[in-house]
């Protein structure tokens, strides 16, 4: 029968310490960042996950760096679904210019639970680009299955969801181009600044992408 050592027994010990360790080391270095929402119902801090989706959260931090969403709305609220926002300005309700559509990243083990942030899109799956939801309630269907795509989560609502709750009880109807589920009150983005985490500088300059018809409004369906 054989016998471990002492030796053996502490220097086992000591590589599980160390792979704990290590373990922990990469947890703790999952980079995220933060980005503050101004808007006139209150704030709200978006935690972006940057690794999880990377291009998806590379893209709204771009929009977020150059002050696009300054001044936009939240143009469409749905009680016990979404908030939606982001694209439309606040002034003319007309969509704002936008760079490309990114990759669609729904397959990245992100859930559409509540709290959870998503890239709004069109019926194309990667026609993603400025406009983001907040999902009030979880919201299955908008994860992606194995004979569709789903809807990109790259963020979670860590402080605020009583400023979402309240914005997704405003009530709502027609309002200018917007057919039905526009708040009657506008729900305006006053400013959104990244107040911890990845701030790389140098963004590149919009590049103007002609906006679909006013009728068509990129949303999780």
């Amino acid at each position: 029968m054989l016998t471990k050592s002492p030796m053996r027994i502490g220097l086992l010990a000591g590589l599980l310490l160390i792979a704990q360790l290590l373990g922990g080391a990469c947890l703790a270095a999952e980079q995220t960042s933060q980005v503050r929402v101004t808007t006139n119902f209150g704030q709200f801090v978006i935690e972006v996950f940057n690794e999880r989706a990377p291009i998806t959260s590379a893209n709204f931090l771009r929009y977020v760096r150059e002050g696009f969403y300054s001044n936009t709305l939240i143009h469409r609220v749905v009680a016990n679904f979404v908030i939606q926002g982001g694209g439309h300005d606040a002034t003319t309700l007309q969509l704002k210019p936008t760079h490309d559509p990114v990759f669609n990243e729904a397959g990245n083990g992100l859930q559409n639970k509540r709290g959870m942030v998503g890239l709004a899109r069109g019926g194309s799956p990667h026609s993603g680009n400025a406009q983001f939801y907040v999902n009030l309630v979880d919201n299955p269907d908008l994860d992606p299955v194995p004979t569709r795509w789903g809807y990109t989560v790259f963020g979670h609502i860590v402080q605020g969801m009583d400023v979402i709750e309240h914005i997704g009880e405003t009530p709502t109807g027609t309002v200018g181009p917007f057919k039905s589920d526009a708040p009657l009150k506008p729900v305006i983005i006053e400013k959104m600044e990244i107040i911890s985490g990845e701030q790389a500088a140098n963004p590149q300059p919009v590049t103007p992408v002609v906006p679909p018809a006013q009728n068509t409004i990129l949303s999780p369906k």
